[in-house]
Protein backbone atom coordinates (compact mmCIF):
# COMPACT_ATOMS: atom_id res chain seq x y z
CA UNK A 1 0.00 0.00 0.00
CA UNK A 2 2.65 2.53 1.03
CA UNK A 3 5.14 1.44 -1.68
CA UNK A 4 4.56 4.61 -3.73
CA UNK A 5 5.27 6.76 -0.69
CA UNK A 6 8.55 4.89 -0.32
CA UNK A 7 9.58 5.57 -3.94
CA UNK A 8 8.46 9.20 -3.79
CA UNK A 9 10.46 9.96 -0.67
CA UNK A 10 13.44 7.88 -1.78
CA UNK A 11 13.76 9.90 -4.99
CA UNK A 12 13.23 13.27 -3.31
CA UNK A 13 15.68 12.39 -0.55
CA UNK A 14 18.40 11.11 -2.88
CA UNK A 15 18.17 14.25 -5.00
CA UNK A 16 18.67 16.45 -1.96
CA UNK A 17 21.49 14.27 -0.59
CA UNK A 18 23.47 14.62 -3.80
CA UNK A 19 22.47 18.20 -4.57
CA UNK A 20 26.11 19.29 -4.75
CA UNK A 21 27.02 16.58 -7.28
CA UNK A 22 23.84 17.20 -9.27
CA UNK A 23 24.66 20.92 -9.30
CA UNK A 24 28.11 20.21 -10.80
CA UNK A 25 26.67 17.76 -13.34
CA UNK A 26 23.65 19.70 -14.61
CA UNK A 27 23.99 23.30 -13.35
CA UNK A 28 27.67 24.29 -13.62
CA UNK A 29 28.39 27.93 -12.78
CA UNK A 30 31.36 30.08 -11.83
CA UNK A 31 29.75 30.75 -8.45
CA UNK A 32 29.32 27.60 -6.32
CA UNK A 33 26.42 29.16 -4.41
CA UNK A 34 24.53 29.88 -7.65
CA UNK A 35 25.16 26.35 -8.91
CA UNK A 36 23.86 24.76 -5.70
CA UNK A 37 20.92 27.14 -5.51
CA UNK A 38 19.89 26.21 -9.08
CA UNK A 39 19.98 22.52 -8.19
CA UNK A 40 17.97 23.07 -5.01
CA UNK A 41 15.50 25.29 -6.87
CA UNK A 42 14.86 22.51 -9.38
CA UNK A 43 14.36 20.22 -6.39
CA UNK A 44 11.74 22.67 -5.15
CA UNK A 45 10.22 23.10 -8.62
CA UNK A 46 8.71 19.64 -8.36
CA UNK A 47 6.49 20.97 -5.62
CA UNK A 48 5.02 23.57 -8.00
CA UNK A 49 3.31 20.72 -9.87
CA UNK A 50 1.81 19.17 -6.76
CA UNK A 51 -1.36 21.29 -6.61
CA UNK A 52 -2.05 20.48 -10.27
CA UNK A 53 -1.46 16.79 -9.61
CA UNK A 54 -3.68 17.01 -6.54
CA UNK A 55 -6.55 18.42 -8.59
CA UNK A 56 -6.22 16.20 -11.66
CA UNK A 57 -5.19 12.91 -10.07
CA UNK A 58 -7.15 13.56 -6.88
CA UNK A 59 -10.32 14.02 -8.92
CA UNK A 60 -9.48 10.82 -10.81
CA UNK A 61 -9.18 8.87 -7.54
CA UNK A 62 -12.38 10.32 -6.06
CA UNK A 63 -14.16 9.45 -9.29
CA UNK A 64 -12.66 6.09 -10.30
CA UNK A 65 -11.32 4.60 -7.09
CA UNK A 66 -8.36 4.56 -4.73
CA UNK A 67 -6.67 1.53 -6.27
CA UNK A 68 -6.65 2.71 -9.92
CA UNK A 69 -5.41 6.17 -9.02
CA UNK A 70 -2.57 4.89 -6.85
CA UNK A 71 -1.31 2.64 -9.64
CA UNK A 72 -1.35 5.59 -12.05
CA UNK A 73 0.51 7.90 -9.67
CA UNK A 74 3.25 5.32 -9.08
CA UNK A 75 3.74 4.85 -12.84
CA UNK A 76 4.15 8.59 -13.41
CA UNK A 77 6.59 8.83 -10.52
CA UNK A 78 8.72 6.07 -12.01
CA UNK A 79 8.94 7.95 -15.31
CA UNK A 80 10.18 11.05 -13.49
CA UNK A 81 12.84 9.01 -11.69
CA UNK A 82 14.12 7.65 -15.00
CA UNK A 83 14.53 11.20 -16.36
CA UNK A 84 16.99 12.06 -13.61
CA UNK A 85 18.76 8.68 -13.57
CA UNK A 86 19.67 8.37 -17.25
CA UNK A 87 20.08 11.87 -18.71
CA UNK A 88 23.71 12.77 -19.62
CA UNK A 89 25.30 15.79 -17.95
CA UNK A 90 25.57 19.41 -19.12
CA UNK A 91 29.07 18.81 -20.47
CA UNK A 92 27.68 16.19 -22.87
CA UNK A 93 24.37 17.57 -24.18
CA UNK A 94 24.38 21.15 -22.93
CA UNK A 95 21.27 22.96 -21.75
CA UNK A 96 19.05 20.01 -22.73
CA UNK A 97 20.37 18.15 -19.67
CA UNK A 98 19.01 20.49 -16.97
CA UNK A 99 15.77 20.86 -18.95
CA UNK A 100 15.20 17.09 -18.88
CA UNK A 101 16.04 16.99 -15.16
CA UNK A 102 13.51 19.77 -14.58
CA UNK A 103 10.88 17.85 -16.56
CA UNK A 104 11.59 14.76 -14.49
CA UNK A 105 11.20 16.72 -11.26
CA UNK A 106 7.94 18.30 -12.49
CA UNK A 107 6.59 14.87 -13.43
CA UNK A 108 7.52 13.51 -10.01
CA UNK A 109 5.84 16.49 -8.39
CA UNK A 110 2.68 15.98 -10.45
CA UNK A 111 2.37 12.36 -9.33
CA UNK A 112 3.40 13.12 -5.75
CA UNK A 113 0.60 15.69 -5.57
CA UNK A 114 -1.86 12.89 -4.94
CA UNK A 115 0.33 10.03 -3.73
CA UNK A 116 0.43 11.00 -0.07
CA UNK A 117 -3.21 12.06 0.02
CA UNK A 118 -4.36 8.92 -1.78
CA UNK A 119 -2.48 6.66 0.62
CA UNK A 120 -3.62 8.56 3.72
CA UNK A 121 -7.27 8.42 2.66
CA UNK A 122 -6.96 4.73 1.80
CA UNK A 123 -5.50 3.95 5.23
CA UNK A 124 -8.14 6.02 7.02
CA UNK A 125 -10.92 4.20 5.19
CA UNK A 126 -9.62 0.69 5.97
CA UNK A 127 -8.69 1.48 9.59
CA UNK A 128 -10.36 -0.48 12.38
CA UNK A 129 -12.56 1.55 14.76
CA UNK A 130 -10.61 3.70 17.19
CA UNK A 131 -7.28 3.19 15.41
CA UNK A 132 -7.49 5.65 12.54
CA UNK A 133 -4.55 7.70 13.85
CA UNK A 134 -2.35 4.63 14.21
CA UNK A 135 -3.21 3.37 10.71
CA UNK A 136 -2.64 6.75 9.03
CA UNK A 137 0.73 7.18 10.75
CA UNK A 138 2.17 4.38 8.61
CA UNK A 139 1.85 6.57 5.55
CA UNK A 140 4.59 8.77 6.97
CA UNK A 141 6.30 5.71 8.41
CA UNK A 142 6.96 4.38 4.91
CA UNK A 143 8.71 7.64 4.07
CA UNK A 144 11.09 7.11 6.97
CA UNK A 145 12.05 3.70 5.62
CA UNK A 146 12.98 5.50 2.40
CA UNK A 147 15.04 8.06 4.34
CA UNK A 148 16.88 5.29 6.22
CA UNK A 149 17.51 3.31 3.05
CA UNK A 150 18.68 6.32 1.04
CA UNK A 151 20.98 7.59 3.79
CA UNK A 152 22.42 4.11 4.45
CA UNK A 153 23.07 3.72 0.75
CA UNK A 154 24.81 7.10 0.83
CA UNK A 155 27.07 5.96 3.68
CA UNK A 156 27.95 2.81 1.73
CA UNK A 157 28.74 4.72 -1.47
CA UNK A 158 30.93 7.16 0.45
CA UNK A 159 32.88 4.21 1.82
CA UNK A 160 33.24 2.44 -1.51
CA UNK A 161 33.91 5.33 -3.89
CA UNK A 162 36.39 8.21 -3.76
CA UNK A 163 34.81 11.67 -3.70
CA UNK A 164 35.74 12.35 -7.34
CA UNK A 165 33.95 9.25 -8.64
CA UNK A 166 30.95 9.79 -6.37
CA UNK A 167 30.58 13.30 -7.77
CA UNK A 168 31.15 12.17 -11.36
CA UNK A 169 28.81 9.17 -11.56
CA UNK A 170 28.30 7.50 -8.19
CA UNK A 171 25.39 9.76 -7.28
CA UNK A 172 23.38 8.10 -10.09
CA UNK A 173 23.47 4.67 -8.40
CA UNK A 174 20.59 5.38 -5.97
CA UNK A 175 18.40 6.65 -8.82
CA UNK A 176 19.15 3.50 -10.82
CA UNK A 177 18.23 1.38 -7.81
CA UNK A 178 14.96 3.32 -7.60
CA UNK A 179 14.23 2.42 -11.22
CA UNK A 180 15.03 -1.25 -10.59
CA UNK A 181 12.56 -1.61 -7.72
CA UNK A 182 9.67 0.01 -9.62
CA UNK A 183 8.35 -3.27 -11.15
CA UNK A 184 8.21 -4.83 -7.68
CA UNK A 185 6.37 -1.82 -6.25
CA UNK A 186 3.86 -1.85 -9.11
CA UNK A 187 3.23 -5.55 -8.53
CA UNK A 188 2.48 -4.87 -4.87
CA UNK A 189 0.12 -2.02 -5.65
CA UNK A 190 -1.82 -4.04 -8.22
CA UNK A 191 -2.82 -6.45 -5.44
CA UNK A 192 -4.68 -3.73 -3.51
CA UNK A 193 -8.43 -4.03 -3.11
CA UNK A 194 -10.77 -1.07 -3.27
CA UNK A 195 -11.89 0.32 0.10
CA UNK A 196 -15.35 -0.75 1.28
CA UNK A 197 -16.30 2.87 1.99
CA UNK A 198 -15.60 3.94 -1.60
CA UNK A 199 -17.19 0.82 -3.11
CA UNK A 200 -20.35 1.29 -1.03
CA UNK A 201 -20.89 4.82 -2.29
CA UNK A 202 -23.68 4.77 -4.88
CA UNK A 203 -22.53 7.83 -6.76
CA UNK A 204 -19.12 9.38 -7.33
CA UNK A 205 -18.70 13.07 -8.26
CA UNK A 206 -17.55 14.17 -11.70
CA UNK A 207 -14.60 16.48 -12.30
CA UNK A 208 -16.80 19.59 -12.44
CA UNK A 209 -18.49 18.73 -9.15
CA UNK A 210 -15.14 18.14 -7.49
CA UNK A 211 -13.83 21.49 -8.69
CA UNK A 212 -16.95 23.22 -7.36
CA UNK A 213 -16.47 21.51 -4.02
CA UNK A 214 -12.86 22.71 -3.90
CA UNK A 215 -14.07 26.29 -4.39
CA UNK A 216 -16.82 25.87 -1.79
CA UNK A 217 -14.30 24.49 0.69
CA UNK A 218 -11.46 26.90 -0.15
CA UNK A 219 -11.26 28.20 3.41
CA UNK A 220 -10.98 24.68 4.80
CA UNK A 221 -8.23 23.82 2.32
CA UNK A 222 -6.23 26.96 3.11
CA UNK A 223 -6.50 26.25 6.84
CA UNK A 224 -5.46 22.67 6.15
CA UNK A 225 -2.47 24.01 4.25
CA UNK A 226 -1.42 25.92 7.36
CA UNK A 227 -1.72 22.71 9.35
CA UNK A 228 0.63 20.89 6.97
CA UNK A 229 3.29 23.63 6.69
CA UNK A 230 4.78 22.61 10.03
CA UNK A 231 5.15 19.04 8.76
CA UNK A 232 6.70 19.87 5.39
CA UNK A 233 9.20 22.43 6.66
CA UNK A 234 10.40 20.33 9.59
CA UNK A 235 10.58 17.11 7.56
CA UNK A 236 12.60 18.53 4.68
CA UNK A 237 14.84 20.36 7.14
CA UNK A 238 15.77 17.27 9.17
CA UNK A 239 16.02 14.80 6.30
CA UNK A 240 16.75 16.17 2.85
CA UNK A 241 18.65 19.30 3.97
CA UNK A 242 20.75 17.71 6.74
CA UNK A 243 23.49 16.21 4.51
CA UNK A 244 23.93 19.50 2.63
CA UNK A 245 23.84 21.55 5.84
CA UNK A 246 26.27 19.28 7.64
CA UNK A 247 28.75 19.27 4.78
CA UNK A 248 28.62 22.83 3.43
CA UNK A 249 27.71 24.85 6.54
CA UNK A 250 29.03 22.89 9.51
CA UNK A 251 31.95 21.43 7.51
CA UNK A 252 31.40 17.94 8.88
CA UNK A 253 32.14 14.88 6.78
CA UNK A 254 29.51 13.60 4.36
CA UNK A 255 29.46 10.28 6.21
CA UNK A 256 28.77 11.98 9.55
CA UNK A 257 25.82 13.90 8.09
CA UNK A 258 24.39 10.79 6.45
CA UNK A 259 24.71 8.76 9.66
CA UNK A 260 22.77 11.48 11.47
CA UNK A 261 20.12 11.28 8.77
CA UNK A 262 19.83 7.51 9.23
CA UNK A 263 19.30 8.08 12.96
CA UNK A 264 16.65 10.72 12.21
CA UNK A 265 14.81 8.27 9.95
CA UNK A 266 14.86 5.60 12.67
CA UNK A 267 13.65 8.12 15.25
CA UNK A 268 10.83 9.29 12.98
CA UNK A 269 9.82 5.70 12.24
CA UNK A 270 9.53 5.00 15.97
CA UNK A 271 7.68 8.14 17.08
CA UNK A 272 5.16 8.43 14.22
CA UNK A 273 3.01 5.39 15.08
CA UNK A 274 3.36 6.19 18.79
CA UNK A 275 1.92 9.64 18.17
CA UNK A 276 -0.85 8.27 15.94
CA UNK A 277 -1.85 5.74 18.60
CA UNK A 278 -1.75 8.32 21.42
CA UNK A 279 -3.87 10.72 19.35
CA UNK A 280 -6.51 7.98 19.09
CA UNK A 281 -6.72 8.05 22.89
CA UNK A 282 -6.21 11.68 23.95
CA UNK A 283 -7.28 13.49 20.78
CA UNK A 284 -5.45 15.23 17.95
CA UNK A 285 -5.64 18.83 19.15
CA UNK A 286 -3.59 18.54 22.39
CA UNK A 287 -0.71 16.90 20.53
CA UNK A 288 -0.78 19.40 17.68
CA UNK A 289 -0.74 22.40 20.01
CA UNK A 290 1.91 21.03 22.37
CA UNK A 291 4.44 20.27 19.67
CA UNK A 292 3.89 23.44 17.65
CA UNK A 293 4.53 25.49 20.79
CA UNK A 294 7.68 23.47 21.57
CA UNK A 295 8.84 24.04 18.00
CA UNK A 296 8.39 27.79 18.27
CA UNK A 297 10.24 27.94 21.58
CA UNK A 298 13.18 25.65 20.87
CA UNK A 299 14.05 25.35 17.17
CA UNK A 300 16.14 28.53 16.80
CA UNK A 301 17.93 28.24 20.19
CA UNK A 302 18.77 24.60 19.41
CA UNK A 303 20.20 25.56 16.03
CA UNK A 304 22.22 28.37 17.63
CA UNK A 305 23.70 25.88 20.11
CA UNK A 306 24.64 23.60 17.22
CA UNK A 307 26.37 26.20 15.05
CA UNK A 308 28.25 27.71 18.01
CA UNK A 309 30.45 24.59 18.18
CA UNK A 310 29.63 22.23 15.30
CA UNK A 311 30.22 18.54 15.95
CA UNK A 312 28.75 15.18 15.04
CA UNK A 313 27.37 14.79 18.56
CA UNK A 314 25.64 18.18 18.59
CA UNK A 315 24.20 17.68 15.11
CA UNK A 316 22.83 14.29 16.20
CA UNK A 317 21.24 15.67 19.37
CA UNK A 318 19.62 18.65 17.64
CA UNK A 319 18.32 16.57 14.75
CA UNK A 320 16.87 13.95 17.09
CA UNK A 321 15.07 16.70 19.01
CA UNK A 322 13.71 18.11 15.75
CA UNK A 323 12.72 14.56 14.79
CA UNK A 324 10.66 14.21 17.96
CA UNK A 325 8.91 17.53 17.27
CA UNK A 326 8.16 16.59 13.67
CA UNK A 327 7.05 13.00 14.27
CA UNK A 328 4.73 13.69 17.19
CA UNK A 329 3.11 16.55 15.31
CA UNK A 330 2.80 14.68 12.02
CA UNK A 331 1.47 11.50 13.62
CA UNK A 332 -1.59 13.45 14.75
CA UNK A 333 -1.75 15.86 11.81
CA UNK A 334 -2.22 13.41 8.92
CA UNK A 335 -5.25 11.70 10.41
CA UNK A 336 -6.70 15.10 11.38
CA UNK A 337 -6.55 16.24 7.79
CA UNK A 338 -8.36 13.13 6.52
CA UNK A 339 -11.08 13.70 9.14
CA UNK A 340 -11.54 17.33 8.15
CA UNK A 341 -12.23 16.78 4.45
CA UNK A 342 -15.71 16.05 3.03
CA UNK A 343 -15.96 12.32 2.26
CA UNK A 344 -16.95 12.63 -1.41
CA UNK A 345 -13.85 14.73 -2.25
CA UNK A 346 -11.59 13.52 0.55
CA UNK A 347 -8.60 12.62 -1.64
CA UNK A 348 -8.70 15.84 -3.66
CA UNK A 349 -9.20 18.07 -0.62
CA UNK A 350 -6.45 16.40 1.41
CA UNK A 351 -4.07 16.42 -1.55
CA UNK A 352 -4.73 20.09 -2.34
CA UNK A 353 -4.06 21.19 1.24
CA UNK A 354 -0.91 19.09 1.43
CA UNK A 355 0.35 20.13 -2.00
CA UNK A 356 -0.10 23.82 -1.28
CA UNK A 357 1.87 23.38 1.94
CA UNK A 358 4.73 21.71 0.08
CA UNK A 359 5.05 24.86 -2.02
CA UNK A 360 6.40 26.32 1.22
CA UNK A 361 8.08 23.34 2.87
CA UNK A 362 9.50 21.82 -0.29
CA UNK A 363 11.71 24.85 -0.84
CA UNK A 364 13.17 24.50 2.67
CA UNK A 365 16.65 23.45 1.40
CA UNK A 366 16.75 26.44 -0.97
CA UNK A 367 15.25 28.83 1.61
CA UNK A 368 17.70 27.67 4.29
CA UNK A 369 20.66 28.05 1.95
CA UNK A 370 19.51 31.55 0.98
CA UNK A 371 18.83 32.65 4.56
CA UNK A 372 22.31 31.61 5.65
CA UNK A 373 23.92 33.26 2.62
CA UNK A 374 22.14 36.61 2.89
CA UNK A 375 21.94 36.98 6.70
CA UNK A 376 25.24 35.35 7.61
CA UNK A 377 23.38 33.52 10.40
CA UNK A 378 24.07 29.79 10.24
CA UNK A 379 21.21 29.17 12.68
CA UNK A 380 18.64 30.82 10.37
CA UNK A 381 17.03 27.48 9.36
CA UNK A 382 15.92 27.15 12.99
CA UNK A 383 13.98 30.41 12.69
CA UNK A 384 12.36 29.09 9.50
CA UNK A 385 11.23 25.98 11.40
CA UNK A 386 9.92 28.12 14.26
CA UNK A 387 7.82 30.13 11.82
CA UNK A 388 6.38 26.88 10.46
CA UNK A 389 5.47 25.92 14.02
CA UNK A 390 3.55 29.18 14.36
CA UNK A 391 1.60 28.37 11.17
CA UNK A 392 0.71 24.96 12.56
CA UNK A 393 -0.47 26.39 15.88
CA UNK A 394 -2.68 29.05 14.27
CA UNK A 395 -4.19 26.54 11.83
CA UNK A 396 -4.92 24.10 14.65
CA UNK A 397 -6.75 26.76 16.64
CA UNK A 398 -8.79 27.81 13.60
CA UNK A 399 -9.72 24.29 12.50
CA UNK A 400 -10.65 23.06 15.95
CA UNK A 401 -13.05 25.85 16.80
CA UNK A 402 -15.75 23.54 15.53
CA UNK A 403 -16.03 20.17 17.27
CA UNK A 404 -17.44 18.43 14.21
CA UNK A 405 -15.68 17.87 10.89
CA UNK A 406 -17.76 18.33 7.76
CA UNK A 407 -17.59 14.62 6.95
CA UNK A 408 -19.20 13.68 10.25
CA UNK A 409 -16.12 12.58 12.19
CA UNK A 410 -15.79 13.99 15.69
CA UNK A 411 -12.70 16.13 16.03
CA UNK A 412 -10.80 15.43 19.22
Amino acid sequence: MVSGNFLEMFDFTVYAYYATAIAHTFFPADNEFISLLLALSVFGAGFLMRPIGALVLGAYIDRHGRRKGLILSLSLMAAGTACVAFVPGYATIGVIAPVIVLIGRLLQGFSAGVELGGVSVYLSEIATPGKRGFFCSWQSGSQQVAVIFAASLGVLLNQLLPASELSAWGWRVPFLIGCLIVPFLLLIRRTLRETDEFAARKRHPGFGEIMKSMIDNAGLIVAGMGLVVMTTVSFYLITTYTPTFGKTVLHLSAVDSLIVTVCVGVSNFFWLPVSGAVSDRVGRRPILLLFTVLTMLTSYPAMQWLVSAPSFERLLLVELWFSLLYAWYNGAMVVSLTELMPAHVRTTGFSMAYSLATLVGGFTPAVSTSLIHFTGDKAAPGAWMGLAGLCGAVATLILYRSQQARNGYKLA
